[in-house]
């Protein structure tokens, strides 16, 4: 196998006015942030399919990376995978233990093709 492969490339998802989110959402966090989630990201892609601890189905074809941030903190990113592609629909720091239904509600509207 080619290590230079990628199972489920990652793609950020674009809104209509050209913005990405997910990509906007990384650009405020910290470096440190920043290369967990990465490299959360990246093993998804070269490991696909994967399960838990690092990616859980959330239904509706939605899946989260799960990471665990320094200082104790929780970031998800949310994603489907269609086409053989990861699209990262959002990003958030979780600050709950249950994944908040306006987060998923998000995710699945860019899902389908909508913005915000």
């Amino acid at each position: 196998m080619n290590p230079g492969f990628k199972r489920l490339p990652a793609y950020f998802y674009r809104l209509d006015n050209g913005n990405e989110p997910v990509r906007e959402w990384l650009k405020e966090l910290g470096p440190e942030d920043r290369k967990v989630i990465g490299e959360d990201i990246k093993d998804v892609e070269f490991s696909w399919p994967i399960g838990m601890p690092l990616v859980r189905p959330l239904g509706r074809e939605l899946w989260e990376v799960r990471s665990s941030l320094p200082r104790g903190r929780i970031a998800r990113v949310l994603f489907c995978a269609e086409q053989g592609r990861m699209m990262l629909l959002h990003g958030f720091i979780k600050k709950s233990q249950k994944t908040p239904q306006r987060d998923t509600d998000l995710a699945l509207k860019r899902k389908r093709g909508g913005g915000a």
